[in-house]
């Protein structure tokens, strides 16, 4: 039996005072610290509210799901990665949560004079089932690791389309986590210990381009093509193309199709080494390939790839903070804002 008070709720004990209880805690830096938190003019703060709780949800209910693999786990090394997933989504829930409550507070649940519960601990223990906007995929029993393990490919391979797009978001908040978010990315893909194989069905632009830059074997389709169009809506190229293609291709090539934006076909791309095979059917030679690599001895592939990475690593190193922080300003341009406004023009947000 959970002691309760005069009022009945078994909650009231965590309403004493004491900070130090709370899950995510009261002592951490304010994570919106440094950015604009006015509300974008033309949007309803109930709307970016609501957003954000949607997006934040996900995270925490996935890092939920995820943590109840501790000490579960196949081995320790996947114990471990699996815990750092769910602690790298609970910190971007505690962010989304926190900017929820700060642009709506009508969003946060009524607590009794006093409480000590920060807005996003509130959120995430005292709201209805009922009031959480996430997709049903996070919230789905484990089941065996096998199912876990595809359900979170599944989605972090949407949330990363969706945060790739969230980088132009009007919302100063959003923008600048989801380039944070980017930066997480590309060091994860370069420090990454199993090959990345790469089936490219189609047009690979954007992010998709960047994900074909930090794989490690990629098969293209005759029909596919590469281009990165930062330069092309105003934006510097922070991550992916512009930070490896140096290593792949020559720097005089890779100045011309970061700058240009120029699509660059299958077949021009094995010829300058953007990628390594063009075939008919890019998804059956990339698992046959994977199913290749994955028989050969664990150790010796890991241990090859990261000697091969550390010189991609070492080069992305030296240019990434510069290069995100050069596009976070290029959002604040006039010429980004005019090539936007002509993009959207008609469109209704």
């Amino acid at each position: 039996m959970f002691p309760t008070s005069d009022s009945g709720s078994v909650y009231d004990g965590l309403l004493d005072g004491d900070s130090d209880q709370w899950a995510f805690g009261t002592d951490f830096d304010d994570p919106l610290a440094g950015l604009e938190a006015a509300v974008p003019d033309g949007l309803r703060a109930s709307a970016l509210a609501a957003y954000c709780l949607m997006l934040g949800d996900d995270a925490l209910v996935a890092s939920h799901r995820l943590s109840e693999w501790s000490g579960r786990a196949p081995d320790l090394e996947v114990d471990i990665a699996l815990a750092n997933i769910a602690l790298d989504l609970l910190g971007q829930a505690r962010m989304l949560l926190i900017r929820a409550a700060a642009v709506d507070p009508s969003v946060v649940p009524p607590q009794p004079a006093g409480s000590p519960a920060p807005p996003d601990d509130a959120l995430a223990f005292f709201r209805e089932d009922r009031d959480f906007r996430n997709v049903r995929l996070v919230e789905a029993d484990n089941g065996d690791f096998g199912e876990t393990v595809s359900r979170l490919l599944v989605f972090a391979t949407w949330r990363l389309a969706l945060l790739g797009r969230l980088t132009a978001s009007r919302d100063a908040v959003l923008r600048a986590k989801t380039i944070a978010h980017g930066r997480d990315l590309v060091l994860g893909m370069a420090r990454c210990r199993v090959p990345v194989v790469a089936a490219v069905n189609g047009p690979a632009v954007g992010l998709g381009c960047s994900l074909v830059a930090l794989s490690d074997i990629v098969y293209m389709a005759d029909t596919a093509y590469l281009a990165d169009p930062h330069v092309q809506i105003g934006l510097v190229a922070a991550d992916g193309g512009p930070l490896t293609w140096p290593l792949h291709t020559s720097l005089l090539l890779a100045k011309e199709y970061a700058l240009t934006g120029a699509r660059i076909p299958a077949a021009r791309a094995v010829a300058i080494g953007l990628a390594n095979h063009v075939v008919a059917d890019p998804l059956t030679e990339a698992v046959a390939c994977a199913k290749r690599i994955a028989t050969l001895p664990r150790q010796a592939v890991e241990s090859t790839k990261r000697v091969l990475n550390l010189q991609l690593e070492r080069a992305v190193l030296a240019t990434l903070d510069f290069a995100m922080a050069a596009e976070e300003q290029s959002f604040a341009t006039d010429d980004f804002r005019a090539i936007l406004a002509k993009l959207t023009e008609g469109k209704t947000s």
